[in-house]
């Protein structure tokens, strides 16, 4: 599992989240399996996506963030 402290600060981190807007998100993808970090063009969320995954595998952590047509 990933740590939702961990979950928070790849909000933080990534998608420009505060502590409240990355705490609910997380409280989502934790009762509900997903949550949306945002709404952006494709290519943005591909380099995000990228980023994201390639930051939960350096961390050790199974984290897995897509993208989705709107």
């Amino acid at each position: 599992y990933t740590p939702m402290d961990f979950v928070v600060e790849v909000l933080k981190r990534f998608f420009a989240k505060n502590e409240e807007a990355a705490m609910k998100i997380m409280l989502d993808v934790h009762q509900k399996g997903s949550g949306i970090a945002g709404v952006y063009s494709l290519e943005t969320a591909e380099m995000k996506v990228m980023q994201v995954n390639q930051f939960a595998r350096q961390n050790q952590h199974p984290l897995k963030c897509t993208l989705e047509p709107e």
